[in-house]
């Protein structure tokens, strides 16, 4: 089992779609474990493999979404860094759905290793929200 970092395949289908609204949609980041298989072929969040431990919750956490925009000639979604306070656990790569529209995966990230808190506070830093830069961009 492997977590590869890609923005899902089924996303950008249903992009064409219009399937997701990032100005009014649910967006949520999970955690999972080293076991997990997550990558451009994931279609939809599901619990297999997922963290479990103190201070995280099966699911993840909401994201704050910041207004979608452009930067030169890309498209952007930017997003506030999640993070679980009061943490014991560790995660290897997570996975952005929208939970408003039955789960459907919108991208996954490895964190290319086992990283782990104790009795602290886990945050995830969303890289800046620029044209090269943004986790969820269309160039």
């Amino acid at each position: 089992m492997a977590i590869t970092t890609a923005m899902c395949t089924s996303f950008k289908k249903e992009l064409f779609e219009a399937t997701h609204d990032f100005t009014s949609d649910t967006f949520k980041i999970a955690l999972f474990t080293s076991s997990a298989s997550l990558d451009a072929s994931t279609t939809a969040y599901s619990t297999s493999n997922e963290v479990s431990g103190s201070g995280y919750s099966a699911g993840g956490v909401t994201l704050t979404v910041v207004a979608p925009t452009t930067d030169g000639t890309s498209a952007i979604v930017d997003f506030n860094d999640p993070s679980w306070t009061s943490a014991s656990f560790t995660a290897n790569g997570a996975l952005v759905y929208n939970s408003s529209k039955s789960n459907k995966a919108v991208a996954a990230f490895s964190f290319g290793s086992n990283q782990t808190v104790s009795s602290g506070t886990f945050t995830i830093t969303i890289p800046a929200s620029a044209s090269g830069t943004a986790v969820v961009r269309i160039d």
